[in-house]
């Protein structure tokens, strides 16, 4: 393709941007680990002390999407030809599962110290150095989730999703600190098993949502569409259908399409067309199309026009019907063929092509149908 080496580029300047942003993300919670650690030492709290290990789980999370890009970048080769890119799903699972545990773990050391209570002892300057935690894990989640959804790294933003967790947990700490000094009474061990909840919430979905990208979502509508658009600019080309995108990694996408054109157009001309596509659609939108299939266009019978439309209305008056298309009639055979894309919210869609199968039978005895059922995996 033509833009091969701007996409190069691209992918090297997104990896140095994961790369730097985690290292920072590193230094930041090694950091407050290492303060959090000896105030939460010093004055007997729990939860200083459980806070201070979350950041250290964190840094652990930074260096694990620092190897899934480094891994995720590499080239594709013969036992892998579609690249690496899906590693760095695999290191957002990974740090779901830190969260989940670290959630899990937090969990059980709140629940002990509500059955066998110790009083903390805070000062002055524990409490200052917490607040300052608070406001630098605010500033870090923010910065790194919204690096992450720049450059569309997952890892990056459960890293910043788990830094925003990180900021409420530490002021709350502030909040039983400050609540044990005025009024004498401990709450930080039910404040740690309520905000461990959370963060075992918070990796739940952070796994669901990781696990549903590595067994292939539905289509992005709006990146279906803008593809289908720039198809559908190319003179000859009358429709785009069955649009099938595989996602390989963040910004790696290949995919296949339909088009229908009229059936008077030659082989060469539908390969000259064909390689036109293929190219637009990677320099606008970065997705390989790795096949065009080609739908024919009655274009020498102006009888046909009626006979579509008649059976078209036959079509989609079902409910669930989404679209018809590939129409196609040949006298001389008595054959018709289409395709008939019904949608999942069918609760039997192979009762319902059979029923759309006997009606355009019943009202064209004399054709033979050849439908297909096909499926809009952008709905």
């Amino acid at each position: 393709m033509s833009n091969t080496a701007e996409t190069m580029t691209g992918n090297e300047t997104r990896e140095k941007v994961i790369i730097r942003t985690s290292i920072i993300g590193i230094a930041a919670n090694v950091f407050l680990a290492a303060f959090k650690a000896v105030i939460g030492l010093m004055t007997n709290s729990i939860a200083i002390v459980l806070d201070a290990v979350n950041n250290i789980s964190d840094a652990g999370s930074s260096l694990i999407t620092i190897v899934g890009t480094k891994l995720a970048g590499r080239e594709p080769d013969k036992k892998h030809p579609f690249g690496y890119g899906r590693i760095e799903y695999l290191s957002a699972m990974v740090i779901s599962v830190i969260v989940l545990y670290a959630g899990i773990t937090s969990f059980v050391e709140s629940v002990k110290k509500i059955i066998s209570p110790t009083a903390p002892e805070y000062t002055t300057v524990s409490l200052v150095i917490v607040g300052a935690a608070v406001v630098v894990k605010i500033v870090l989640g923010r910065y790194v989730k919204s690096v992450g959804e720049k450059v569309k790294s997952d890892s990056l933003v459960n890293s910043g999703e788990d830094a925003t967790l990180d900021s409420v947990i530490s002021a709350s700490t502030l909040v039983a600190a400050v609540i044990f000094m005025m009024f004498g009474l401990s709450l930080e061990a039910w404040l740690g098993a309520l905000i461990s909840i959370v963060i075992i919430k918070s990796g739940l979905e952070m796994l669901r949502d990781t696990i549903s990208q590595i067994l292939g979502e539905s289509n992005d509508p709006d990146l279906a569409k803008s593809i289908k658009e720039t198809v559908t600019g190319f003179d000859g080309v009358h429709g785009a259908y069955d649009l099938v995108l595989n996602n390989y990694g963040p910004d790696s996408w290949n995919g296949s399409i339909h088009i229908e054109v009229p059936d008077t157009y030659s082989a060469d001309m539908i390969d000259r067309l064909i390689r036109e596509i293929q190219v637009a659609v990677h320099e606008k939108h970065h997705v390989i199309l790795t096949a065009i299939g080609v739908y024919s266009l009655n274009t020498r019978d102006a009888e046909v026009k009626a006979i579509e439309d008649d059976i078209r209305e036959t079509v989609l008056a079902h409910e669930n019907v989404i679209q018809m298309h590939g129409f196609y009639l040949t006298r001389e055979t008595k054959n018709i063929r289409f395709d008939v894309v019904i949608s999942f919210d069918e609760k039997d869609r192979k009762a319902l092509y059979c029923t759309i199968a006997d009606e355009v039978q019943k009202k064209y005895p004399d054709y033979t149908f050849a439908i297909t059922p096909d499926t809009d995996f952008a709905e």
